[in-house]
């Protein structure tokens, strides 16, 4: 029995939280994965896990394992992939995470358009706010919406990405139109708590220093597309997405303000754990999800 067998069983049953469950996940059996984890502590001569009747727990030598371990078998794997799809079509999984608002606004349709492009490729996609751990949980690919710092990630910019303070011309008539960022303070604001400075925005303009405002307004929920419906509502002033504002804007629903300021350098990024193999089907979508952006950019 090889050494890189018992590693897998040993993830499996960690990642299962149990022999049981790992047992019905990948279709082998309890006593056979306990075998082969029994094995593995021979071998290295520490114990991984402990046991008892209802639950199992990772030994510190255990957590070492699971983490350097998972890290090799993703290599492994990803080698594998790459050479065997040097010589075959693209086919297999692909786990990303992406927020709400991206999938549910115009652009998630690049997901779809990849899925009718690449047949044999399933999209396995998670929708969540948060920024999942992407080692941790297993994900092959992050799409993210902000401004990248220093990381022991892989990103890859696949777009520019903007945000828009905007209100009803309504709202706008009755309470006027700022004409610089200050002028916010005093208005009704819709803040997105999502955002990492929630009700403080952030503006820059050439040639002048950045500015920061602290808001406040009726509401504060943390999803941009809520934010969204309040502004239409009248509720406020909104910071939105591009994306996100752009048809509203385009039909006149909603005005922009401060367009002379730029609220941050952020950018739309295809963010995938650090592997010395990338394995070539999350190449081939990060390839296509730049094109998709760029032949869709808006004028």
């Amino acid at each position: 029995m090889d050494t890189l067998t018992r590693m897998r069983a040993f993830i499996d049953v960690v990642e299962a939280e149990g022999f049981s469950a790992a047992a019905r996940k990948i279709g082998r059996s309890k006593a056979l994965l306990s075998k082969y984890v029994r094995e593995l502590e021979d071998e290295l001569g520490a114990l991984l896990l402990n046991r008892t009747t209802r639950q199992f727990s990772l030994t510190e030598a255990g957590h070492t394992y699971y983490q350097r371990a998972s890290e090799i078998l993703r290599d492994v794997e990803s080698l594998q992939e790459t050479v065997r799809d040097s010589s075959s079509d693209i086919r297999g999984r692909i786990k990303i995470s992406a927020s709400r608002s991206f999938a549910d606004a115009d652009i998630g349709q690049c997901l779809i358009d990849f899925c009718a492009e690449q047949p044999d490729i399933i999209l396995d996609v998670r929708l969540d706010d948060r920024f999942v751990d992407l080692v941790e949980e297993g994900f092959d690919l992050a799409i993210r919406i902000t401004r990248m710092q220093d990381s022991s990630l892989i990103a890859k910019r696949i777009a520019p990405f903007r945000v828009i303070a905007c209100a009803t011309p309504e709202l706008i008539q009755r309470v006027g139109k700022p004409g610089r960022p200050e002028q916010l303070v005093s208005l009704p604001c819709i803040v997105d708590t999502n955002n990492r400075s929630r009700n403080t925005w952030q503006f820059h303009k050439d040639g002048e220093p950045p500015v920061s405002v602290q808001l406040s307004g009726p509401l504060e929920i943390n999803s941009p597309l809520a934010t969204r419906r309040a502004a239409l509502a009248g509720l406020g002033f909104a910071l939105l997405p591009d994306f996100i504002a752009r048809p509203d804007i385009e039909s006149g629903r909603l005005v922009a303000v401060l367009e002379d300021f730029i609220m941050h350098d952020a950018g739309i990024y295809a963010v995938y754990p650090h592997r010395r193999y990338l394995p070539a089907k999350v190449r081939v979508l990060v390839d296509f999800l730049t094109k998709w952006f760029k032949d869709n950019r808006r004028a």
